[in-house]
């Protein structure tokens, strides 16, 4: 909302020298986001004066129609001879009253004028259009017309009130109060402690029977309707400038007086209103709800195919207007440019101003999408009290400035109301707070916003009728925080109760997140949402349970309507894009929850908000909510070690996805089984099931490796990413966190070292499980530290492994012979288990 501080003062009698600055600290102090303070004319310096064009030569041999000028600007050249000037504009004539800008001015922008030479002529000036003078769009494109009767050689900056200060109000969704001058005239008037000259107190007349006839078949969608009627209009008259410039500091271009009349009032008041050409509107007009195909072609020139629950204005013909956010081509004002193009002007207009519900008039304009002044307001809450006042202004404005004649007949149809009443302790703000207001307080900043307040203890208070957002006594303690300041609140730190910090669910999330950060991963969060394709493109079977998914009712984005079954799609997209915009060595990680639909569906009913859930409420709730596991997935693309002087580096391959896999399990204290395996999205042969042991059954809890080459090229991704996924809820059940304090031994360890030969496809993971549980607890640790492949010397299809076995006990010095025993005995168990024999 943008509010010239000009017209602000209007009604609020501000201090002379407090300028726009002030004015929107103050604001911002009450609780407006004022967002910019505009200097309209800041940088202008005059003589910028008006002129009456005196002769027109058409200049000829250039590309463009050029023309030279002689134009009367009074004594403002100090000589009182005629100005010359060279223009180009086309919409002015001979005996036009112009803007004139003379030598010596400067124009926004920083534009000096002087008198210079051009084609072929000496142009000591220029003729001003509504753009050179920064006033906005005023609809003509072109050189500002004067109206006939104004002064030649007066003043233009002060005539066309070229200099003033503009705030910008950004105004939330509960405020559409101060969707006009009079709502934030009387924020400011509280802010300074001042009073409010309402624009909205007028003298209203009664309704009669003599009104244009109207008829509500909805009174749930239109509460309010009032309808008044001007006659005699003149077809010459022309918005005054006073009012040209007013709507176009708030954004808003001039159209035709009638028009511009009524969107002025609605700036003024916040009510808007709609004028219908009277000789038009055929019969009653009637507002109701649209028929299913029924189709309108609103002021824009769009027809629109209407919905059943449109709510539309309406003659004997059908649809004049969708109410409360644009009226109909089939009604509209004609003005004196329709009557100079051989049409009619209009001469007699009926005025409506109606109050809309919020829900309805915010769904059509969204439905259509079309998003007008009025629907803003609308959707954001009109003063329902102010409808007769915003017609009774707006009468007056076209009786004064377009001669015309107010009828008698006054319409006005209201669906019987009560004023809304709050009961509040008056202590509640200061509970709220935790500031001692008192009592006195309380009543006078409520009476400030407009509320009739009663009671001691406990007050009866009753909100104004244009402050719908204040509903219960939670926003009546708001009003009072915000106008005694929000910076005049302490800052107290909370007092959390000593034994409930974070849970031990909440600890291990936060280790496995800092554990992969350590490890060189970087966080990623992202959108919960998938869409269908993305399975085919991870090559998940058609019967793969992650194909199974929850659709959302109402999706953000129609391409992804359903929750995610796996954190690998939102990664890998996150990887894509990352390694789109130049950066090659990624490791990213996220843990987040997965959706998975249950296979019994459950509605979920409302809670009581009257007292605190019970238990059964709240698992039937969680019943009827698909399963939601909480998992950690990585990716790894380039570069896992850099090559630098320390040596060549080396590339992100599988064996760091699965390393992943196993940071995560040690910081839950859980024992991850890894072995071959093949699944959707990865590789099969660099694919590994990981593992956990639950209730002595072995169990797949996520799959580690390289992914294949047909998903990296449907997802667009770089060659050789590695991927991990894993149900962190199935790591932190059989994890135990509890710290667990090295055993050190005093005893010095025995080093056995063993090469065995085993077939190619025999996994190491199985190997080194043999061996382990065949050596027994004297065992301290095992390693992998060789891996040989040749056929020539192992024959074909085998490799050897070669492990480094430490053994040690706890209270002696191990023998020889008792490591030798351990270490047999472990290659005897592999031997058995997978076909392992010593290398020679």
């Amino acid at each position: 909302m943008r509010v010239p501080l000009s017209w602000l003062r209007e009604y609020v009698d501000l201090p002379a020298t407090e300028t726009g600055r002030d004015v929107q600290a103050k604001l911002i102090s009450a609780g407006l986001e004022v967002e910019t303070v505009e200097h309209l004319g800041a940088d202008l310096k005059g003589p910028l004066v008006v002129g009456q064009v005196l002769t027109i030569e058409e200049l000829e041999g250039f590309k463009k129609p050029i023309r030279f000028c002689t134009v009367n600007v009074g004594q403002a050249n100090g000589t009182g001879e005629p100005q010359e000037i060279v223009c180009g504009a086309r919409n002015f004539a001979v005996g036009d009253k112009v803007v004139v800008v003379l030598p010596g001015a400067t124009l926004p922008g920083g534009f000096s004028i002087s008198a210079r030479k051009t084609y072929g002529k000496t142009s000591h000036g220029m003729i001003c259009s509504s753009d050179e003078l920064g006033m906005g769009d005023d609809g003509t494109h072109g050189i500002i017309v004067l109206p006939p009767e104004t002064e030649v050689g007066k003043d233009a900056i002060e005539l066309l009130e070229l200099v003033d200060e503009v705030l910008d109000i950004a105004v939330t969704a509960n405020r559409g109060d101060c969707l006009s001058i009079r709502g934030v005239a009387r924020e400011a008037a509280i802010a300074y402690g001042l009073p409010l000259s309402d624009p909205a107190l007028l003298d209203v007349p009664g309704p009669n029977a003599y009104g244009y006839p109207v008829k509500i078949g909805d009174p749930t969608g239109c509460d309010r309707f009032t309808a008044r009627t001007v006659t005699g209009l003149g077809a010459e008259a022309r918005s005054p400038i006073w009012l040209q410039r007013r709507l176009q500091k708030v954004g808003m271009r001039p159209i035709s007086l009638a028009v511009d009349v009524t969107n002025y009032v609605m700036m003024e008041l916040g009510q808007p209103l709609h004028a219908y050409d009277r000789g038009l509107v055929q019969g009653t007009i009637g507002v109701r709800r649209a028929q299913e195909g029924e189709k309108i072609v609103t002021l824009d020139g769009t027809e629109r195919k209407l919905h059943a629950e449109d709510l539309v204005i309406t003659d004997d013909r059908g649809p004049i207007g969708l109410a409360g956010v644009m009226g109909g081509a089939n009604t509209e004002i004609a003005d004196h440019d329709a009557a100079e193009n051989g049409g009619n002007a209009t001469s007699d207009v009926v005025i409506e101003a109606a109050h809309f519900d919020q829900v309805s008039i915010a769904r059509t304009a969204r439905r259509h999408k079309l998003s007008s002044e009025a629907s803003r307001r609308f959707e954001r809450g009109v003063d329902p009290q102010a409808a007769a006042a915003a017609a009774q202004r707006t009468v007056d404005l076209l009786v004064l400035l377009a001669g015309g004649t107010a009828e008698a007949g006054v319409t006005e149809i209201s669906a019987p109301s009560a004023p809304h009443t709050i009961s509040l302790p008056a202590d509640h703000p200061d509970k709220v707070a935790g500031v001692a207001y008192g009592r006195e307080t309380v009543v006078r900043r409520l009476q400030e916003v407009g509320c009739d307040v009663y009671g001691q203890d406990e007050l009866i208070v009753t909100v104004p009728s244009w402050r719908p957002d204040l509903t219960d006594p939670n926003d009546l303690a708001e009003e009072v925080i915000r106008l005694e300041g929000y910076e005049n609140l302490p800052s107290t730190l909370p007092r959390p109760p000593a034994g409930r910090g974070l849970t031990s669910r909440q600890r291990l999330h936060r280790r496995v997140g800092r554990a992969l950060a350590g490890a060189g991963y970087v966080e990623a969060l992202n959108y919960p949402f998938v869409g269908e394709q993305v399975f085919d493109q991870l090559g998940l079977d058609a019967d793969d349970p992650a194909r199974r998914v929850v659709r959302l009712v109402n999706p953000l984005s129609d391409e992804e309507p359903a929750l995610r079954t796996s954190l690998l799609p939102g990664l890998l997209s996150a990887l894509r894009r990352n390694h789109g915009r130049g950066a090659h060595d990624l490791a990213l990680f996220e843990t987040g929850l997965v959706f998975h639909p249950r296979d019994e569906q459950r509605v979920a009913g409302n809670l009581p908000v009257d007292r605190r859930p019970s238990e059964d409420d709240l698992a039937a709730l969680d019943a009827a909510l698909p399963d939601q596991p909480r998992h950690v997935a990585v990716v790894l693309a380039g570069a896992r070690e850099q090559a630098g002087w320390w040596g060549k580096g080396r590339p992100a391959d599988w064996a760091d996805a699965v390393e992943a896999a196993r940071t995560v399990a040690r910081e839950a204290g859980a024992e991850l089984g890894v072995r071959k395996g093949q699944y959707g999205p990865w590789h099969p042969g660099r694919c590994a099931e990981l593992l956990l042991t639950v209730d002595g059954e072995e169990r797949v809890v996520g799959h580690a490796g390289e992914l294949h080459p047909r998903v990296l090229k449907a997802l667009g991704l770089p060659a050789r990413t590695c991927a991990m996924e894993l149900d962190l809820d199935a790591v932190e059940r059989v994890g135990d966190d509890t710290p667990q304090a090295p055993g050190i031994s005093t005893f010095p360890v025995a080093t056995q070292d063993v090469a065995l030969v085993v077939d190619a496809f025999v996994p190491a993971s199985e190997v080194e499980t043999a061996l382990r549980e065949g050596a027994g607890e004297l065992l301290e640790s095992i390693r992998l530290f060789d891996v040989y492949d040749n056929a020539e010397q192992l024959g074909e299809g085998r490799k050897s492994l070669a492990y480094a076995l430490r053994f040690r006990a706890g209270d002696r010095t191990l023998t020889v012979d008792e490591a030798s025993a351990a270490r047999d005995a472990a290659v005897a168990l592999a031997g058995e288990r997978v076909g392992a024999v010593l290398r020679s």
